[in-house]
């Protein structure tokens, strides 16, 4: 034993009260470590009894450290547990997860078999707590739900662009300055794309596991999808530059529906429209059968059953909806009208 922590896990944490318990039992039966785990839980102000419940803990579990997160949040909570971390590994988890027995020792095993990655990670399963949430969380799991992110859907070992409950090499956080404070979504992606930008790269091994608890109604998972896409063009202008491929589509589907839209109804309602303009509603109508025929085969691929179908086909479009309108709103927001992000964007959604 070398008397420090093998690992660092920092918990950004407000009102978990329902869920700290489960995922600190989680951190506390970790197995086969070399040496003690130490949790820092990042506490923003919580007034539901999260903090007596934590209090409790600190009497029984070694190595739990609570800290106060004053401005309430997230990466501020982040960068809070990362500086008074004492490991060279530091994983970020989310207060909802619950990682399993040997998540620790499997990030250990990857980060000194891949030195060339900053960061390693795994899948993050969906746990359902009722019937909708089930389904909100099969649409989460499906690629065309949520893209090719291997974290959410699986698939083999390899190099992604980004993972969630990532860890991290701590060196690399300390040269990369930490998580950036301004965002309130998006500051883990946007973090993994410095780190990729920065020479390093980003392992991802499927057996390597956490466990999520889903949004429990579509009107959170909208509003959720709706921060996603809007703090994304946030990101993209801090950058200059579309960080990946997938978050284009969502917001280029809604655009080409607006746009075939209009143009049907000037060419249906206006005389002396240009030529062209009959084609237009026959590809409003192309396009969404594209996008009912992709939703329907990923349900039959999945083997979703029928019950279950209508939810997750209404997830589908949510997901898409929400994401496609808080991107075009980021982009009048942040590119066209050249603003700071709307205070109605900054309240989490949890």
């Amino acid at each position: 034993m070398s008397g420090r922590p093998c690992a660092s896990v920092v918990i950004p944490c407000l009102n978990e009260v329902d869920h700290i318990g489960p995922c600190l039992d989680a951190l506390a039966s970790q197995e086969g470590l070399e040496d003690d785990l130490e949790v820092i839980v990042v506490d923003g102000g919580s007034d539901d009894g999260t903090r007596e419940r934590l209090t409790e803990r600190q009497e029984v579990q070694a190595g739990l450290i609570v800290l106060d997160n004053p401005a309430r949040i997230t990466p501020v909570a982040m960068n809070l547990g990362i500086q008074a971390s004492s490991s060279d590994m530091v994983v970020i988890l989310g207060a909802h997860a619950e990682v399993a027995p040997d998540f620790i020792r499997r990030n250990l095993e990857c980060l000194r078999a891949h030195p060339e990655s900053g960061c390693v990670g795994g899948v993050v399963e969906q746990v359902h707590g009722d019937a909708m949430s089930r389904r909100i969380g099969l649409a989460m799991s499906s690629p065309f739900g949520v893209g090719d992110a291997r974290f959410r859907t699986g698939g083999v070992a390899g190099h992604v662009d980004t993972v969630a409950f990532g860890a991290y090499r701590k060196a690399v956080l300390e040269e990369l300055g930490g998580l950036d404070d301004s965002l309130v979504r998006n500051q883990d992606d946007e973090l993994n794309y410095r780190l990729t930008e920065a020479g390093w790269r980003i392992w991802f091994d499927p057996r390597i596991r956490s466990r999520y608890h889903a949004r429990s109604s579509y009107g959170q998972l909208f509003r959720q999808y709706r921060q996603y896409g809007y703090w994304k063009v946030f990101v993209n202008r801090k950058h200059r530059t579309v960080t990946t491929w997938r978050q284009m589509v969502p917001a280029s589907f809604l655009l080409a529906s607006f746009t075939l839209f209009f143009m049907a109804c000037l060419g249906e309602w206006l005389p002396g429209t240009p030529a062209g303009m009959e084609l237009a509603l026959p590809g409003l109508l192309t396009l969404w059968a594209l996008w009912l025929l992709g939703a329907l085969g990923a349900i039959a691929l999945a083997g979703i059953r029928p019950s279950d179908a209508l939810g997750v086909f209404r997830s589908f479009a949510i997901l898409h909806l929400a994401y496609g309108w808080g991107y075009c709103q980021g982009i009048w927001q942040f590119v066209v009208l050249r603003r700071s992000p709307s205070a109605a964007f900054k309240a989490l959604t949890r």
